[in-house]
């Protein structure tokens, strides 16, 4: 990937706190059924940044999805 690329991940993003969210349902979803997790912005950036990425923006969707773009670092 050029140092112009970008990637784009489409997820539920949780929201901090105790504040009502339609991806911390399927969050529970996927660990007891599917072994894995949704994710905060925080780990987003994290794993993003393991994998050679700087989180750029996270866009919000009508929906509980959010658009996740992460630049090359």
């Amino acid at each position: 990937m050029t140092s112009r690329g970008r990637v784009l991940l489409v997820e539920a993003v949780i929201p901090p706190g105790n504040e009502a969210h339609a991806g911390k349902i399927m969050d529970f979803v996927m660990l007891t059924a599917l072994g894995g997790q949704e994710r905060t912005r925080d780990e987003y950036e994290e794993l993003l940044r393991e994998a050679g990425f700087r989180l750029s923006a996270v866009v919000p969707t009508a929906s509980p999805m959010s658009v996740i773009e992460g630049r090359p670092l």
